[in-house]
């Protein structure tokens, strides 16, 4: 994630990255590389600061971040549990005029900007309800990294993965007060982890539903957002990532107006073949810095909200 993030900095133009740190070594590193974090963090001429660290650590190195004077960008999840981003919320709070940002990228995606236009739109009408899966394989070698680990991951697919869909159903809908779900570990038997969650979530105000199906265990990559609304579809299949498994993001429009009654002759298919959810995200994060206005895509109270749904996941199962 670190040489993602610099990649997408040095595109965008507007920043230098001066240094990064690494407990592991780095021989192609484009800056300088440091000892410790604490040289960045206590560097009073470093602005902004990238935590693109394993889960347990995000918390704390926000929180570093801002104490020590800087704008802070951070991965996700934005901590184990809701409690987690409370006390970064403390310190965001006493650190008038600095920037916060988590990393929640699929909203960034072309796909997922267009479908939220039409959504505003009215074009389509209300949403009834979603659905989302979202799913990878993996192999024995998974095991060999953090993100096995639930001490440093905090959790299984769900967290790593799944958080990404529930974050996309709460960006189009507001969010949800009725949560059920399910945790299998049927396979790979994680120690204090899952390798598939079935989460079914509603907003009572509104009547929205929409169902969640995270899963480690589907020998496939697979991506998909289904978004039925009262004048038709908006289904979108594929997710154009840096690796590339996932394929191109095919988003298929359906409109009511038409006489294919379900069909798909008259579905308006729009493919996108590049990810420029990289640089949309970077962009954001920088425009808030340069222009003094608010992060608006990836707050604290985003990943606030988040995290209280995904607590209520973990207990209620």
């Amino acid at each position: 994630m670190g040489r993602i993030r610099h990649k997408a900095l040095v595109g965008d133009g507007r920043a230098e990255v001066v240094a990064i740190f690494d407990p592991e070594p780095i021989d192609d590193a484009l800056c300088a590389v440091v000892d410790s974090e604490n040289e960045i963090l206590e560097n009073p001429e470093i602005d902004a600061i990238f935590v693109c660290a394993p889960n347990f650590r995000i918390p704390e190195l926000a929180k570093r971040g801002l104490r020590s004077g800087k704008h802070v960008f951070a991965e996700k999840p934005p901590g184990f549990t809701a409690a987690d981003v409370e006390g970064v919320r403390l310190v965001e709070a006493e650190s008038e005029g600095l920037k916060l940002m988590y990393g929640f990228n699929h909203r960034h995606h072309a796909s997922i900007k267009k479908m939220k236009s039409l959504i505003e739109s009215g074009e389509l009408g209300k949403i009834l309800w979603m659905r989302g899966r979202y799913g990878k394989e993996v192999d024995d070698s998974y095991f060999e990294t953090w993100r096995a680990d639930p001490k440093l991951a905090g959790g299984g697919i769900m967290l790593d993965q799944g958080i990404h869909m529930l974050d996309l159903f709460m960006y189009f809908c507001g969010g949800f007060d009725v949560v059920h779900a399910l945790v299998s570990n049927l396979y790979w038997k994680i120690d204090g982890g899952e390798d598939n969650v079935f989460a079914i979530f509603k907003n009572s105000e509104t009547g929205v539903c929409a169902s969640l199906h995270s899963t480690m265990t589907q020998w496939r990559y697979l991506f998909s957002l289904e978004i039925f609304l009262e004048g038709g579809a908006l289904i979108l299949n594929g997710l154009k990532t840096s690796s590339g498994v996932y394929g191109d993001e095919d988003l298929a429009i359906k409109r009511n107006d038409s006489d294919a009654h379900g069909g798909f002759a008259h579905e308006e298919h729009i493919v996108y073949h590049t990810d420029v959810s990289w640089a949309s995200e970077i962009g954001h994060f920088i425009d808030s810095i340069e222009k003094r206005q608010p992060v608006l895509q990836g707050t604290s109270l985003d990943a606030l909200n988040l995290m209280k749904i995904m607590d209520r996941i973990y207990q209620g199962s």
